[in-house]
């Protein structure tokens, strides 16, 4: 006799024997009427959701946000309150790759948090850097198309990447940020995180201000050279991942101290830059940062699929006092992560244990669909309005409604008087010192000088020399050198992973 539980199939019938098919006798065919077979294999056939589009690579953890500051002035957001804490999932992520793929690659990192607070859950999808490359949804398929397999190849290719860079300046500042340092980090927990984004805070007067959010690293900023990286992501594809695992395993937990930038409404529509372009931030000598609390990292999933493969994180899902900025990104954002968490994990996707609230009662008329495993709404009526007791509306804005300026368009963003795509990235460059130069432009050379067409070359090389003259001399000097023949031996070598 034993105390381990019975084998049963999905819908709990015991399973008789696991390691032999039911045959037509010992040597005959496999018979249809075995159904523990058929369950088995029809599940693992499906084992599979669809893939992420972007951030397929993926490492998630469990955490606490403690507000230790009170900026209760400014947002009556019950998570941001003084002495409020909040439970906290974050999942890290490079862009480019797909699954498998080493999560050392050179790319930008996804820095996604789903807050469970008792209004509901609120997400903040960010990424690494405080900017992105592009400022209109309507680019980001060209973006991501340019940056992922070639059509024919099958491969990430050069002729690409720069192909759409030099056609599009605005992304200087970002492929600034992305070749240097900290588009290597050498661990999660040894990077920043940013909502990226302007949003709105709203308090319990109804004042709103725009705000940036910075999750500054508390165990400082590291980063590895090309061939440390190669090195480390040839040995475990999943280094990042395993060394998150280790320290939270260890009681190592990483945290990040949270700061806001606030911006006054009144004062958007006069500052040097356009405070929604997200290909630019806001100077921290006009909004200084503000310290607001802690985010701590303590609890390992104990199910990577259930908890982080159908993690679904959508920026449109706002709380009271929270809202949305006129960022033409952000906007389009608001719809395509929703849309695309409904193709991979069905329109009842926030239902998983892992995307429902946790601290707030749900209640609404949706119903049915794909998956529909709670109990589905019941007897409840499922319209609105209704007599029998259903829930109501609030009536109460979450936050402040944006301005509208005028008839329906295509417009390009309000041009502000400092605006253009290179000023930031020329300020980027001339903060970082000789030996981060140095770096710099060897990854973007180690890339560009594989590129086959000389004028996508000479593209990019004046997008970097309008930044900075030295900054593009020098990239042209390296390009040069590294087409001519065998590079100089130095330890920092071309980069050429995947990613960027």
């Amino acid at each position: 006799m034993t105390d381990r539980p019975t084998l049963t199939t999905e819908t709990g019938t015991p399973v008789v024997d696991n390691q032999h098919s039911e045959t037509a006798g010992a040597g005959g065919p496999v018979l249809l009427q075995d159904h523990n077979l058929l369950e088995k294999l029809a599940h693992f056939n499906r084992e599979q959701i669809p893939e992420r589009i972007v951030h397929a690579v993926g490492i998630g953890a469990y955490g606490e946000l403690e507000i230790t500051h009170d900026l209760s002035r400014y947002t009556r957001a019950k998570l941001f309150q003084p002495g409020a804490k909040t439970e906290v999932l974050a999942r890290f992520s490079t862009v480019a790759g797909s699954k498998g793929a080493p999560d050392t690659a050179r790319d930008p990192r996804g820095f996604a948090l789903k807050f469970y607070t008792e209004d509901g859950n609120y997400d903040l999808v960010g990424n690494n850097t405080p900017i992105f490359f592009i400022r209109d949804a309507i680019k980001f398929p060209d973006f991501i198309h340019s940056q992922k397999y070639d059509p024919r190849t099958n491969q990430q290719e050069p002729d690409n990447v720069w192909d759409f860079f030099g056609m599009h300046p605005a992304t200087t500042h970002m492929f600034t940020w992305l070749f240097g340092d900290r588009g290597r980090p050498n661990s999660v927990r040894h990077m920043d995180g940013f909502g990226s984004h302007t949003f709105q805070w709203v308090n319990a007067e109804g004042e709103a201000v725009w705000v940036k959010y910075h999750f500054k690293t508390n165990q400082g900023i590291g980063f590895f050279t090309n061939e440390e990286a190669e090195e480390a992501g040839g040995k475990n594809p999943e280094y990042h991942l395993q060394d998150l695992r280790d320290a939270i395993e260890r009681g190592d937990f990483p945290s990040w101290s949270l700061e806001v930038q606030l911006m006054p409404l009144a004062d958007a529509a006069a500052y040097r830059f356009n405070p929604f372009d997200v290909t630019k931030i806001w100077s921290q000598k006009d909004y200084p940062r503000i310290p607001l609390g802690t985010m701590t990292l303590n609890r390992w999933p104990e199910n990577y699929f259930a908890e982080i493969e159908q993690s679904a994180f959508s920026p449109s899902h706002f709380v009271d006092g929270i809202g949305p900025s006129p960022d033409k990104m952000l906007q389009g954002r608001l719809f395509a992560y929703g849309d695309a968490h409904r193709y991979r994990l069905t329109g009842n996707a926030n239902n998983l244990p892992v995307n429902a609230a946790k601290n707030a009662t749900v209640a609404n008329y949706r119903r049915d669909g794909v998956m529909q495993f709670t109990d589905n709404g019941g007897s409840s009526k499922n319209y609105e309005p209704n007599s029998f007791n259903g829930p109501v509306e609030t009536g109460r804005e979450l936050y402040a409604g944006l301005a509208s300026d005028g008839a329906s368009g295509h417009f390009e963003y309000p041009h502000h008087a400092a605006d253009d795509d290179f000023t930031q990235a020329g300020d980027l460059y001339r903060l970082i010192d000789e030996d981060a130069k140095e770096r710099l432009v060897g990854n973007i050379a180690g890339s560009l000088s594989q590129v086959s067409r000389e004028d996508i070359i000479d593209r990019a090389v004046a997008s970097f020399r309008s930044a900075d003259a030295d900054y593009g001399a020098r990239v042209e000097a390296r390009v040069k050198e590294l087409r001519a023949g065998p590079g100089d031996g130095e330890d920092n070598a071309p980069d050429k992973t995947p990613g960027f």
